[in-house]
């Protein structure tokens, strides 16, 4: 099955992530999601490590990679345990994309050579405290005056927020609805910024979430990514592949839920004989193995559809939709065959149950996934 989509350079990428997460990272990942942060040099080593910048332009320090790639490297780095570890590393491949696809040749090399050698760290801002999936109703206004943009609005939710040097936010410069929505680069280091508050959370602890404000923040002209009034679309287009990275999170923290539920039912012991002696235990490890499958080979699929230039957006949110499903449904069978371990902090499946909670909901919701399903096949 792997076969069709994994070749030697793929293996190899996995086996440098295992040995990057065996030296730098195993050792200390319990102590960062106690501390809610994850140190910035892990950033300059993953750098180092090539780890950053998969797919990305050579000539603004990137490595040549095609989707499979990424893929590999995503699934391995989850093996950190820290769902929340991977999501703040990886929070530039949300934030990188809508610069390479709108920006200039200047605004490429000014703002992704620095994240993509681990000095700078770059987040996304859409979500906003009364918007989130509904981008086209977004708040945050940006006026010209002169050669700035004057930037009033709050953001929400954002991935490494709190310590992102630049933020990829989606401003109003328009009248109301998509077409009035522009893309803006804001250099968090402008006066008028602030990270209003840092937002704690269920899972997902090693990595930072913000909530920022922006006040009279003015902004150069020149980091207007496009035209004005095109960012809905780049964000749009920036959306696919976050669908599926967060339907490839979904099988992968699955998948790390069984094997660590395969190993507990057959060492646990319960009435004298291990919890794979009984038929209710192996059956509940048949089904999580088998959705699993049934999900991952879904998302390969799309990948490979994706590679080859094919647009999926309705596909894409139906295996978000079946992927976030599944893993919600291993990981609270996890727990409940880790008994009263499965709620203790010591053991991984408790932090993969909570870390799970959020794939349904980021990169669009469930219920948003189905209205885009249901519209684009015209029920």
């Amino acid at each position: 099955m792997v076969q069709e989509y994994f070749e030697e350079s793929h293996n190899i990428l996995r086996q440098s992530v295992r040995k990057f997460l065996e030296r730098e990272v195993l050792p200390y990942v319990d102590e960062w999601e106690d501390k809610e942060e994850f140190p910035r040099e892990l950033y300059n080593k993953a750098a180092e490590a090539g780890f950053l910048g998969l797919g990305c332009p050579e000539e603004l320090g990137g490595t040549p990679a095609d989707i499979f790639h990424i893929i590999a490297f995503t699934e391995e780095f989850l093996r950190s345990g820290s769902v929340g570890l991977s999501s703040g590393i990886g929070s530039y491949g949300i934030a990188i994309p809508p610069i390479l696809n709108m920006g200039t040749e200047e605004q490429k090399q000014r703002f992704i050579p620095p994240v993509l050698r681990g000095e700078k760290i770059a987040a996304l801002g859409i979500t906003e405290p009364d918007a989130g999936s509904d981008v086209a109703s977004i708040r945050t206004r940006a006026v010209r005056d002169g050669d700035e943009y004057v930037v009033n609005g709050a953001k929400t939710f954002i991935t490494s927020g709190c310590r992102a040097d630049f933020v990829t936010t989606a401003v109003r410069t328009g009248g109301e609805g998509y077409g009035g929505v522009s893309l803006l680069v804001i250099e968090t280091n402008t006066p008028g910024f602030q990270v209003a508050r840092k937002i704690r959370k269920m899972g997902w602890n090693a990595s930072d979430t913000a909530e920022l404000a922006f006040e009279d923040c003015r902004v150069p002209a020149a980091n207007l990514l496009g035209e004005e009034g095109g960012g809905f679309y780049g964000i749009m287009e920036n959306f696919q592949f976050e669908r599926l990275s967060l339907a490839v999170m979904a099988h992968q923290v699955a998948q790390i839920a069984y094997e660590q539920s395969l190993r507990y039912a057959q060492t646990r012991q319960a009435f004298g004989k291990p919890l794979t002696g009984f038929q209710v235990t192996r059956h509940k490890l048949v089904d999580m193995v088998t959705q699993i499958t049934a999900a991952r080979e879904f998302n390969y699929r799309l990948a490979a559809r994706m590679q080859a230039g094919e647009n999926v957006v309705t596909e894409i949110s139906m295996a978000k939709n079946f992927a976030c499903d599944v893993c919600d449904k291993v990981v609270y069978d996890a727990v409940q065959i880790h008994g009263g371990y499965g709620y203790a902090r010591e053991y991984l499946v408790e932090r993969l149950y909570r870390d799970a909670r959020i794939l349904s909901i980021g990169g669009g919701t469930t219920e948003i996934m189905k209205e885009i399903i249901s519209k684009t096949l015209q029920i």
